[in-house]
């Protein structure tokens, strides 16, 4: 832990901490604190090499080819944790730890089957590179992945979690139904990690989850479902992965599969990545693109590197990213004390093995919390941007996509064959259905919009209709509810400045203009100019004491001081002058 205090890590964006955290991310824990974080989050990461077991079993791989495969596994899920917890060039710069891919169980299973160990060499090859093009690739497509559609797709996924989650806690099974043991395990673990979180001091917070876990298998070890011990027996203290023999020729439909799911695959990790920073920085306002790339690459460069030892692919942890929320530490520092740990791990088969025994109940217990924290983030972020009706329908109809696939598997079925991996994988269906929505209702949206006033007997007060056009339009371009609600509400305060300012002055039109980052309201009318002054030479306080011929600019002044001060509070920027026949008040907001 010394050498990592003597890091010189590459700079990261400055956020705003949150009063709440108690080690953000530039913060270096105490060598205990880190290392206690540490061995959570890698025995965390670990407990999930269930993928790769999983997928052994699939391909019949021999007892050695097995632990060889777990070990390049861990080696490359420690080098993409490393890359993302070094930032710059290489990362995200946050705490995000790497797991085996739920998502290619099968298809790797299929390959190491046919190929071997050396098949992985390709697959991962097909992996990474794409990857590595999504990281180039993603920045310049902020359009096509706002806050909202971040949103489905980390709802969904803890949506998804819900349904393993359940059955690992409960131990249910189609006519058996549930394991009283996984119960008592699981509910324990998942009882403790919740009573610490909510109100445990703030030391004992950072250990909830392995307080849970030691909880879980104390329990089941009572109750006598603590099994596998005997495996441990045959496993060596110590091993290396045997380097496999590339096989290049693999199946190129195969590889197409993989390269197209590895696409897909990026947008947990955009999730992920967006939930990190959210969770880093309370000023949060939209997706950073950059450390979005980055964290695409941290991924690619993990599985290129351990593709060349027969790895299974990485990706981003959700379990991972509870744990952070959990002990609200977000340090980079303890992300690369993980992949030390994690790289110590996997050369030593016993200990790598012994935390992959951890009971699956307990498991469920981490994954509900998962789930659950993911659910609530996931309607966080689609609710900090204001709906119209394209926004809702887009959030709709890409839940009812994903949804529709994960509680009616046997629809995704129905696609042709070469494309079920895809349409069975409900977040995978609803991310992409949100981005093609998204697409598609917002063609015909211009950035500029106006409306001219209706001044007839009748029609709505003028007040009414320039806040009725700002909260309409924002929410048709999908802008920040607290933009949205400054800019109605400073609007609101210029409209009736200007129609108390004198008779000769009248509103005719309201224009706005939006991008991602600006939010622009501008009021026109008829009359001089309205020249707000914030320097005032009289108050309300001496008003009585001067003339009646002075009394009535006075007031104005002290007037347009007032409305001076509260435009100068809800807005970024304000501005007023003459623009051919008419005088403009300008808003401006910084989105």
């Amino acid at each position: 832990m010394v050498i990592l205090s003597k890091m010189q890590l590459p700079a990261t964006p400055v956020f705003q901490r949150p009063p709440d955290l108690a080690y953000a991310a530039s913060e270096q824990p105490p060598g205990i604190v880190l290392f206690g974080l540490a061995l959570q989050h890698a025995a965390t990461a670990l407990a999930l090499i269930a993928y790769v077991l999983a997928t052994a079993k699939i391909s019949g791989l021999s007892p050695d080819d097995t632990r060889s495969m777990i070990t390049a596994t861990i080696i490359g899920m420690a080098l993409a944790t490393f890359f993302q917890s070094w930032g710059g060039r290489l990362g995200s710069g946050m705490l995000i730890v790497h797991i085996p891919s739920p998502l290619l169980i099968v298809l790797v299973g299929m390959t190491a089957a046919k190929y071997g160990l050396g098949g992985l060499v390709a697959l991962g090859l097909a992996n990474g590179l794409a990857a590595l093009g999504a990281g180039y690739l993603v920045p310049r497509l902020r359009p096509l992945l706002p806050p909202t559609v971040a949103g489905v797709v980390v709802c969904v996924a803890g949506l998804s979690l819900i349904t393993p989650a359940v059955t690992h806690l409960t131990g249910f099974q189609p006519g058996s139904g549930l394991n009283s043991g996984d119960m008592l395990a699981g509910g324990g673990a998942l009882a403790v990690i919740t009573a610490l979180s909510i109100w445990g001091s703030r030391r004992i917070k950072l250990f909830a989850l392995l307080a849970g876990l030691v909880t879980g298998v104390v329990l089941a070890a009572g109750i006598g479902q603590l099994g596998g011990l005997a495996a441990l027996a045959n496993t060596p203290v110590f091993g290396l992965p045997s380097i496999p023999i590339p096989v290049f020729q693999v199946d190129p439909g195969l590889l197409l599969a993989v390269i197209i799911l590895a696409l897909m695959t990026q947008l947990d990790t955009f999730g992920t990545i967006v939930l990190m920073h959210k969770m880093e920085d309370s000023n949060w306002k939209r997706p950073d693109m950059r450390l979005v790339a980055g964290g695409i690459k941290a991924n690619a460069l993990g599985n290129l590197l351990g593709a060349w030892l027969g790895a299974y692919p990485s990706a981003t942890s959700s379990a991972n990213l509870a744990l952070c929320h959990i002990s609200r530490s977000t340090s980079r520092y303890i992300g690369l004390a993980t992949a030390a740990v994690l790289m110590l791990f996997a050369f030593l088969p016993q200990v790598s093995l012994a935390l992959t025994l951890i009971p699956t109940a307990v498991i469920g217990a981490v994954e509900i919390y998962a789930a659950a924290y993911l659910v609530v983030s996931g309607i966080e972020l689609i609710a900090s941007r204001a709906l119209d009706s394209r926004g809702i329908f887009m959030v709709g109809l890409a839940f009812v996509a994903g949804l529709g696939v994960m509680l009616m598997p046997d629809i995704a079925l129905l696609a042709p064959e070469s494309i079920q991996f895809l349409t069975t994988n409900g977040i995978i269906v609803a991310g992409f259905a949100a981005i093609v929505l998204n697409m598609l209702f917002r063609l015909g949206i211009s950035q500029r919009a106006a409306c001219t006033l209706d001044t007839t007997s009748g029609s709505l007060p003028l007040t009414q209709q320039v806040v009725d056009f700002v909260e309409s339009q924002g929410a048709i371009w999908s802008a920040r509810r607290d933009a949205v609600r400054r800019a109605a509400q400073a609007a609101l305060e210029a409209s009736e400045a200007i129609q108390a300012s004198g008779a000769e002055r009248k509103l005719f039109e309201i224009r706005g203009h939006f991008d991602e980052f600006n939010l622009n309201i501008e009021l026109l009318y008829h009359g001089p100019a309205l020249v707000f002054d914030a320097d005032r030479t009289s108050s309300p306080a001496n008003l009585l004491d001067i003339d009646d011929d002075a009394f009535t600019t006075a007031l104005d002044q002290a007037l347009s001081g007032v409305s001076h001060t509260l435009l100068k509070r809800l807005a970024d920027k304000l501005s007023s002058g003459t623009q051919g026949d008419h005088s403009y008040l300008r808003l401006h907001f910084e989105h």
